[in-house]
């Protein structure tokens, strides 16, 4: 595909993908959106990416959808289901469990880490966006909003679903309510963001975070905690969790990745994980049941 509104590029296990409009904001549209999909997808199947890092081009990260294509729908006799759909972009992380095959959620379903580096002003369905993430960085003074309040629509893209369950429910009322501007000093003291950093030399500092990861974390083991940790959020079965974790445990205990981390920290070395294999048969393996019912 060629890219018309992101970048993307490959360094040191690092995928980085940078919505990429800044004289519109980054401003999100059915065009970055497949974009989008495509270079994550891209990133899920290549053994060379271990980490992925989002970002904003410029000084923003995601204003939010263009105005342009809000008056689209409006003006629009077509359904707005139907037309906003994604039945004809890449179809990354699904597979793993059915509530995962939705827009955004289908991040949980890939089998990196994925972390949201905010560089700038996040709105609308930028926050949906950074919500569905793994990791969540801004830069210092970033400014939030869910905003639709304000532009008469409802909270989108499945926020009265995860921020409540990202910040409690009282925060997640009052930011969806009134649609107010939250500096990223605040949306860390609620719990939304995993840390804020100095504006100076942001993306480097998130890259270098990313890097870490990279080197020191089995990807098997991330794959397997990352589905335990979102499959668990659709149930409340405790004693369900302790069971399937202990199959985990005897399936990666035989993983070379579990010999070569023992090996490591006896010898007080770094680790040397092998990559993931390309997705595909292997990459599905480890499919969360599903225990919503």
């Amino acid at each position: 595909m060629e890219l018309h509104v992101t970048q993307a590029e490959i360094a040191h296990g690092v995928g980085l993908i940078r919505l990429n409009r800044p004289g519109r904001g980054n401003s999100w549209t059915h065009r970055m959106n497949a974009e989008y999909r495509w270079l994550m997808d891209g990133f899920e199947r290549n053994s060379d990416v271990r980490v992925i890092v989002i970002t904003g081009a410029g000084r923003q990260f995601c204003v939010g959808a263009d105005f342009r294509a809000l008056e689209h729908h409006q003006q629009s006799e077509r359904d707005y289901v139907e037309t906003s759909g994604d039945q004809d972009m890449a179809q990354p992380g699904h597979g793993v469990h059915p509530e995962f095959d939705h827009e955004f959620v289908w991040q949980w379903g890939l089998s990196k880490p994925v972390i949201a580096a905010v560089n700038g002003a996040c709105a609308g369905v930028a926050v949906a966006l950074a919500a569905f993430c793994d990791l969540r960085y801004a830069a210092a003074g970033a400014k939030f909003t869910t905003s639709t309040s304000r532009l008469g629509l409802p909270a989108e893209y499945g926020l009265s679903w995860v921020l409540p369950r990202l910040v409690g429910l009282a925060p997640a009322v009052d930011i969806l309510f009134t649609g107010r501007v939250l500096l990223a000093e605040e949306m860390q003291t609620i719990g939304f963001l995993h840390d804020v950093l100095p504006a100076d030399g942001f993306e480097e500092q998130v890259l270098a975070r990313a890097r870490e990861m990279a080197v020191s974390v089995s990807p098997v083991a991330l794959r397997a905690a990352k589905r335990q940790i979102y499959a668990e959020q659709l149930h409340l079965n405790p004693g369900a969790s302790i069971a399937h974790a202990k199959v985990l445990t005897g399936e990666l205990l035989k993983h070379p990745d579990c010999r070569e981390g023992v090996a490591a920290m006896r010898e007080r070395r770094a680790p040397a994980f092998a990559p993931l294999p390309p997705a595909g048969a292997e990459a599905r393996t480890g499919t969360v049941p599903d225990r919503s019912t």
